[in-house]
C-alpha cells in the first residue's frame, strides 16, 4: 500500500480537531502536545519536558504517510519548531469576531477555568500572530459556522481545482 499524503493541520483550540478525528479515525491523527510537554519529575511535580517540543516534532515525522491530517498544536514553540523542521502546515484558526462564541465553547465542554482566562486573555494576541504568519504554512479561517470539517473540506475542494479561494469567502 502506498503511503498517504499527509497533511499537518495546526488547529487552534474548540476549532473541532477531537470531533474531526472520533468521526474519522483511520485517516485522521488527533495528536495532543500535553502527552509530549510534560513529565513527572522524581519529586512527583508536573514539570516542562526538557525534550519539547523536538519529541512531539519527532512523534509528527514518525506519523507522516500514515495518515490524511495530523492534528496538532498551535502553541508558538510547535509552529515554529514545525518551521524548523521544515514541514509545512495547515494553519487554522477562528475569525477573530468569533472570541465569545470559542469562549462560551470552552465552558460547554468542561474545560478549566485556567484555561478559559488564557485563552481570553490571549485571544487578541494570538489571532494578531496567525493573522502576520507569513511562511512555511498555509492560513485557513474558521468563519462564523465553520468547523475544522467545513475548513479542510473547501481547502480539499480548492486544492483539487473545484473552487477558487476568492469562492471560499462567498462560501461564508
Amino acid at each position: 500500500m502506498w503511503p498517504m499524503r499527509t497533511k499537518i493541520v495546526s488547529a487552534f483550540p474548540g476549532v473541532g480537531k477531537t470531533t474531526y478525528h472520533k468521526n474519522n479515525p483511520e485517516t485522521t491523527l488527533d495528536s495532543d502536545s500535553s502527552g509530549f510537554s510534560w513529565v513527572i519529575n522524581e519529586n512527583g511535580e508536573k514539570v516542562r519536558n526538557p525534550e519539547f517540543p523536538q519529541n512531539y516534532i519527532n512523534h509528527i515525522k514518525e506519523n507522516v504517510g500514515k495518515y490524511k491530517y495530523i492534528f496538532v498544536s498551535s502553541h508558538k514553540e510547535v509552529r515554529d519548531a514545525l518551521l524548523d523542521n521544515c514541514l509545512y502546515f495547515y494553519l487554522v484558526y477562528p475569525d477573530d469576531n468569533r472570541k465569545e462564541e470559542f469562549i462560551q465553547r470552552y465552558r460547554d465542554r468542561g474545560n478549566d477555568e485556567n484555561f478559559i482566562k488564557l485563552v481570553d486573555s490571549k485571544w487578541n494576541e494570538w489571532m494578531s500572530e496567525y493573522y502576520w504568519m507569513d511562511r512555511g504554512c498555509e492560513k485557513l479561517t474558521a468563519y462564523d459556522g465553520w468547523n475544522l470539517d467545513t475548513v479542510l473540506e473547501a481547502q480539499d475542494r480548492r486544492d483539487g481545482g473545484e473552487i477558487l479561494t476568492e469562492d471560499v469567502e462567498e462560501l461564508t
